[in-house]
């Protein structure tokens, strides 16, 4: 059980700011937990309040662990605790209660954890593996003040196997050289030098730390490469290899930025090339975006997963900055991605990557759907569809008894994602906005499209392309329609997690 408590002090101003902007009504008022109008039933959410990047996830002893940004006393975004959950499956979570609170060094930010099972940072005691959570410290006042050193980095650790943590008692143990945005560190056991490796969203470039034990860190290098998307600040630095096509190791950077998203607002880029345990170069000069769609950002990948598993698995928040806090919900506010395995495809400067939902989620297939017909009505509003297209362009949508209608269709080289009578949309102009995604001549030869309630994750070709958009219906999709994909119409409807 996860228990919310009021707990920032020196922070009125702060609390009553955000209070002051809760909506006063909303029809999710009486509705039992997880069953609220627009709330995912297959994908996670926090039970009740604002929510926002994925943080320190970790694998240990058969569960995974989810920690999130998030605010407790408010569903908009406001003093920074990490909400935690953990699963064993990455599909049924247990709500925990919150790992880390605010304290006088200032928010915590978004950060990474990792199993220390040398005891490289001797916290851990009596022969139990500490987790180590390294974060960023957000200091609200300094910032207020106006200068550029209110951001560092600190520790907090857990000997229970993430139950319960400690703050590191000589926090913070990275400074800020005197940059504003200095932020986000993912950290992981970097073998043939015997270190931790941090990667840091310094402004406009990653900035790369070594430690031998988390807590003393050296600077390494800098990443920053001229014709990359600098529209917005860089955030959420992932680094990790992944085995090329050619049977080569190859690693991936994956840096989100906010705004300056393709599709406005925010989204993630990455970069592939390779790491010496000092540097990262590029292979390639163009920017790359893991998603096409405009509510998938700041994910990165889970710490400590088992070699014999083999999988570099990633989650990212269904969301969009341009957009968050406004959403017509109340009770909660945003929702992950479905957790993703990660591959790399090609070859050369051509090398990709392809993210694709992870086969745990097939635990949830219920009713199956072979539907004979382009046009039949539905059971369920939380799907799989597998579709074959069988001609060049294609269309598939839903529709309800509100006149709502959300559309995916192919237009010569682009797939577009039509949400513009989707519902509730007039929150904010962005939102009914089209979008549309660049085959760049990629043939198509089959999507994968999960519906849950109000979100659509589409895949192409076993997720060669993704493109994910949240929406909000005014009642639930009960009609399916589709032309130019091969028939039967084939998927699943699934069973709700909560």
């Amino acid at each position: 059980m996860m228990v919310f408590r009021f707990s920032i002090v020196g922070l009125l101003a702060s609390l009553f700011l955000f209070a002051c902007q809760q909506p006063n009504s909303s029809d999710d008022i009486g509705i039992r937990p997880f069953q609220e109008k627009h709330r995912p039933q297959f994908h996670f959410s926090p039970p009740t309040q604002w929510m926002n990047d994925p943080n320190g996830m970790v694998y240990w002893n058969g569960e995974y662990h989810l920690f999130y940004q998030h605010f407790p006393d408010s569903n908009v975004w406001g003093p920074m605790h990490w909400g935690h959950a953990k699963s064993e499956d990455l599909i049924y979570w247990e709500h925990q209660e919150i790992a880390l609170f605010p304290d006088s060094l200032g928010y915590i930010f978004s950060g990474s954890v990792v199993a220390d099972i040398q005891n490289t940072s001797g916290l851990g005691i009596d022969n139990q593996t500490p987790l180590v959570a390294i974060f960023s410290y957000h200091h609200p006042e300094r910032e207020a003040q106006g200068t550029t050193d209110y951001q560092s980095q600190g520790l907090a650790f857990s000997i229970d196997e993430g139950k319960t943590w400690s703050k590191y008692p000589r926090n913070p143990v990275l400074l800020s050289p005197g940059v504003r945005d200095f932020r986000d560190p993912k950290v992981f056991w970097y073998e043939p030098s015997n270190t931790w490796i941090m990667s840091l969203a310094v402004l406009d470039k990653i900035s790369f730390y070594s430690s031998p034990n988390l807590i003393d860190w050296s600077h390494l290098s800098d990443f920053s490469v001229e014709w990359a998307n600098f529209e917005g600040v860089w955030e959420c630095p992932d680094l990790f290899p992944l085995t090329a096509p050619d049977g080569s190791e190859k690693w991936v950077l994956l840096v989100s930025i906010n705004p300056g998203g393709p599709l406005g607002g925010s989204a993630t880029q990455y970069f592939i090339g390779d790491f010496n345990g000092k540097e990262f170069t590029v292979l390639s000069n163009r920017v790359l975006w893991l998603d096409h769609g405009t509510d998938n950002y700041a994910g990165v990948t889970w710490s400590n997963i088992p070699a014999e598993d083999g999988r570099t698995i990633f989650i990212g928040w269904m969301s969009n900055w341009e957009y968050a806090q406004v959403v017509p919900t109340t009770a909660w506010r945003s929702a992950m991605t479905l957790p993703r395995s990660l591959s790399l495809f090609g070859n050369g400067e051509s090398l990709r990557l392809a993210s694709f939902p992870i086969e745990e989620i097939h635990k949830l297939k219920g009713t199956p759907i072979s539907a004979q017909g382009n046009s039949f009505p539905l059971q369920s509003d939380i799907l799989h569809l597998s579709l074959l297209p069988k001609q060049e362009d294609f269309s598939i949508e839903w529709s309800n008894s509100a006149g709502n209608v959300l559309r995916v269709y192919r237009d010569g080289d682009k797939i577009a994602i039509d949400r513009s009578l989707s519902g509730i949309t007039d929150f904010n102009n962005l939102f009914s906005k089209t979008q549309s995604m660049d085959l760049e001549g990629l043939n198509v030869e089959k999507m994968d499209v999960f519906l849950d309630k109000a979100s659509i994750e589409l895949f192409i070709n076993d997720g060669q392309r993704a493109m994910t958009a949240i929406f909000f219906p005014d009642s639930t999709w009960s009609h399916f329609k589709c032309q130019g994909v091969e028939l039967p119409v084939k998927g699943n409807y699934f069973r709700s997690i909560w």
